[in-house]
């Protein structure tokens, strides 16, 4: 069952939180690492968001018991150079690995687009990381398409 967040999640929520970052860390080490207090920090600001008009916070529930949520936000995605524009983004989402391809991020995207129709939002956009095959196959799934790469140099030499 797919069902908007309730304050009683957000320690749930924060947990999940923990864990995706965790998950991610394994494709880059380079990647940010949570502070001891992260998953606490990610839950109050859930808890901030279930009131925000211009968030969603679903959880995604198995036998009572909370499997996966996602976000998603509506971004003003340009500057005053551009004409305004704005956009659905899926900031996280993460479902436990003994649930996953059982359809629980697929319907929590599907939640997300609708409410981001419901806005007057015509796409929505998220990120991966680029070595999680998985995800990528997910994402192309629902029709993503690649639109924009992200990369990374590392710096040779002497730094000083």
């Amino acid at each position: 069952m797919i069902r908007l967040a309730r304050p009683d999640d957000i320690v749930r929520i924060g947990e999940l939180w923990l864990e995706m970052i965790e998950y991610h860390y394994r494709f880059d080490e380079r990647m940010f690492r949570a502070s001891a207090d992260g998953a606490a920090r990610y839950a109050e600001n859930i808890q901030h968001r279930l009131s925000d008009e211009r968030a969603r916070t679903l959880v995604a529930e198995a036998r009572g018991e909370i499997v996966g949520y996602a976000l998603g936000m509506i971004l003003d995605v340009t500057t005053e150079l551009f004409m305004p524009m704005r956009s659905g983004f899926v900031a996280d989402i993460y479902v436990v690995k003994a649930h996953r391809r059982q359809s629980y991020g697929r319907q929590l995207v599907e939640r997300l687009a609708l409410w981001f129709q419901s806005q007057g939002i015509q796409s929505f956009e998220w990120h991966i990381m680029a070595k999680n095959r998985d995800a990528r196959k997910f994402w192309e799934a629902i029709g993503g398409q690649t639109t924009v790469l992200r990369m990374r140099a590392e710096i040779q030499g002497d730094q000083t």
